[in-house]
């Protein structure tokens, strides 16, 4: 049984991370300033709030939370020593054992964005929206698309995880959302984009893919970690830039 509660660790490099802690801390005082009452309407949030939630995404996604253990059987290569005329000789061999897998919820690239998708669908979408079913059946079909995209383009790497090209999922949601929001009404880009976005990137890269997890020979597996972060990452950034196009 694993005991430790976290574990922590970078899912991509510094200079990946000092790139969009940067492009964050650029962009957060503009929209501050000039932005405020526009954020309010669009998220129905302070833009103090967007933009702490945004920095605990991105300082969270070191941090992995373990949910689950996964054996599989798997091919072991171990030597066996034989010893012929006063020398040892190692001979390999080939056995089966089993091999364990943790299995990790990433903070800033799942735990967050889930929480957020739920506020929006929960509180946001029913107190913000003149018609609530409508801009549901939005977030579902932008989910489903986003899903399907980002399943289709994302690669089983052994020893790290599932992996997804970082522009797609963000690309995909602003497409997808831009050709719904105004279907049967207008109804908030912003919220769509982000509750349909990044829970179809969870899905479509994670959970569509979890009977391959045990397959993939690493020791820890993130959801919403390394592979996937990026991506998840920057469709609620362009879910943000939403406000300022159509807002």
């Amino acid at each position: 049984m694993y005991r430790r509660r976290r574990l922590v660790f970078r899912p991509f490099s510094v200079l990946y991370f000092l790139v969009l802690l940067i492009g964050l801390v650029i962009i957060l005082p503009f929209a501050f300033l000039f932005l405020r009452d526009l954020l309010i309407r669009g998220l129905m949030l302070p833009p103090e709030m967007v933009g702490g939630l945004l920095l605990i995404s991105l300082f969270g996604s070191f941090v992995n939370i373990p949910v689950a253990e996964l054996k599989s059987r798997a091919p072991m290569f171990t030597y066996r020593e034989v010893p012929l005329f006063g020398v040892a000789w190692h001979v390999p061999r080939m056995e089966m054992g089993t091999r364990t897998t943790l299995v990790t919820l990433n903070v800033g690239g799942a735990l967050v964005p889930l929480i957020i998708s739920a506020y929006i669908l929960a509180y946001a979408i029913p107190h913000g929206d003149p018609d609530p079913l409508s801009a549901y059946g939005k977030v579902l079909l932008v989910l489903a698309v986003v899903a399907l995209a980002v399943n289709r383009t994302s690669r089983i790497v052994k020893g790290l995880g599932i992996a997804t090209p970082a522009l797609v999922p963000p690309a995909i949601t602003v497409l997808a959302t831009l050709l719904v929001y105004r279907v049967g009404g207008i109804s908030s880009p912003t919220l769509i984009a982000y509750a349909g976005g990044t829970l179809g990137a969870l899905v479509g890269a994670d959970l569509l893919n979890i009977r391959h997890l045990p397959k993939l020979g690493a020791p820890v597996v993130s959801i919403g970690g390394a592979g996937t972060f990026d991506g998840i990452y920057t469709t609620g950034i362009a879910s943000v830039l939403l406000v300022l196009l159509l807002m």
